[in-house]
């Protein structure tokens, strides 16, 4: 098992060499000039000469690459024309906005995206695999049909239409709940909870139909193994069948499924976070962009892409876990 967990890391880490490579092309070498960028539209020639410098863009594309890494590694130095300013690993550059680094910038910003994407991933769950393993359960009786009209619901409308209509329902017409705003779990949890049940219901009303529909195909396809039907003349319970042996059976797809979008939801939900005016990765990607703000937008962009990798390499070692017939290899 070591090993297996040892060649996913290793892949991973491939992956995100060529990921931090490919970023850096493309938001570095495709634009333009980011010393221009950098230095704002109202900058002379001789200005944009002296940022380049600072920023060792005069230098050959390899070695500002590899500048690039050793500030993701190590971190690295950036001239300020009057000073030395040092930006610890993992460093994405300086804001061009604010000289600020990005990585204080994203730790700002992560805490939100986390307490969005984590409290998300709950409800889903609970949704998706209780409404799938009823399903099935159920099969063929108006349960089933009803949980089926659900989900398809689910799946079908944008999180926007979603979240719109909890705003309006809860907020402005019955008023059960405040309009969200982030507080921070460290300074009011009650409160913390309260601003994100809005966002995570959004989030989770449109993921658990997929997790729904996994479920119960799962779950049909281990009751109908030969295992399941020996346990069933055996005498064995049903609640004991369908506890310890077909929902054992029919998890890993789901818990492999799961890690991915965790790690998919830290960049994909910045529609949920624009609509609620949660101030997370999402929101930050948006206005950098919308500012050209090159070090930030990579920023983001390499940590949403990291943990989108690290969460598939996560996904192989549980899948690999839940299901003993994976071969370790």
């Amino acid at each position: 098992m070591t090993g297996y967990v040892l060649r996913r890391l290793g892949g991973a880490l491939i992956v995100l060499f060529l990921l931090s490579a490919l970023v850096y092309l493309l938001f570095y070498v495709a634009p333009g000039d980011p010393a221009k960028l950098a230095c704002g539209p109202r900058c002379n020639a001789e200005q944009i000469r002296q940022v380049r410098g600072q920023l060792g863009l005069n230098e050959p594309l390899l070695t500002q690459y590899l500048h690039f890494l050793q500030g993701l590694v190590t971190g690295r130095d950036y001239s300020t024309g009057t000073g030395v300013l040092h930006c610890d690993a993992p460093c994405f550059g300086l804001s061009y906005q604010n000289d600020q680094p990005v990585t204080e910038l994203l730790a700002a910003r992560l805490p939100v995206t986390a307490s969005l994407a984590w409290g998300a991933m709950v409800l889903w769950l609970l949704l998706g695999v209780g409404t799938g393993l009823l399903s099935a359960l159920r099969r063929g009786g108006l349960t089933e049909r009803v949980l089926t009209v659900f989900t398809l619901t689910g799946s079908a409308t944008p999180v926007f239409i979603t979240g719109l209509l909890l705003l309006m329902v809860f907020c402005a017409y019955l008023q059960w709940l405040p309009f969200p705003s982030y507080v921070p779990l460290s300074e009011d949890p009650e409160q913390w909870a309260w601003n994100l049940l809005l966002p995570w219901t959004a989030l989770a009303l449109l993921e658990s139909a997929k997790y729904a529909r996994l479920t119960r195909s799962s779950t049909l396809e281990t009751l109908a193994e030969d295992h399941i039907r020996t346990f069933r003349a055996y005498g064995v319970r049903e609640r004991t069948v369908i506890g310890r042996h077909a929902l054992r059976g029919a998890l890993p797809p789901v818990i492999a499924l799961n890690a991915i979008d965790l790690g998919t939801m830290f960049g994909g939900a910045m529609l949920t976070e624009t609509l609620f005016g949660l101030p997370g990765l999402g929101q930050l990607l948006v206005h950098s962009v919308r500012t050209v703000d090159l070090p930030v937008v990579v920023g983001t962009v390499l940590g949403i892409g990291t943990a989108v990798v690290l969460a598939n390499a996560v996904a192989d070692v549980l899948y690999a876990l839940a299901d003993r017939r994976v071969t370790l290899t």
